[in-house]
């Protein structure tokens, strides 16, 4: 784990720690699993983890955080200029959202694995799908 997005996560409370780990290894499950994807670069955007396909190119940027200002909840956030949220809501109504950039979860939860993993699928393939 790069030493910048490690001292991040270990700014977070321990309640979200958890949580937001198991997001990361989800992402990092999903890519291996696709060859298409490649190699994740891990680093911060915005001050927060965030996960490129920095040598395949093929999708966008995929964060995950937790904001004081919603104790409850974290997130994985994806760019809002896509139309990945607006899948995400045609294929999975049950799930919460935050406007057009990401999908919600509360920290006390369980995270809906197999919906997540399409979601961060159609994520890190976004411009392939867009391309083909």
């Amino acid at each position: 784990m790069d030493q910048f997005v490690a001292e991040r996560f270990a700014s977070y409370p321990s309640s979200v720690q958890p949580k937001l780990a198991h997001l990361r290894r989800l992402i990092f499950a999903v890519a291996a699993q696709d060859e298409r994807i490649g190699e994740l670069e891990e680093t911060l955007k915005w001050g927060v983890p965030a996960y490129l396909t920095s040598v395949s190119k093929s999708g966008t940027t995929i964060r995950i955080d937790w904001e004081a200002k919603a104790p409850s909840y974290c997130g994985l956030y994806v760019n809002c200029r896509t139309s990945l949220v607006d899948t995400y809501r045609s294929l999975f109504p049950q799930l919460s959202f935050s406007g057009n950039r990401a999908v919600i979860f509360n920290v006390s939860d369980d995270l809906p694995e197999n919906e997540l993993k399409v979601c961060i699928r159609l994520a890190l393939t976004y411009h392939i799908s867009k391309r083909g």
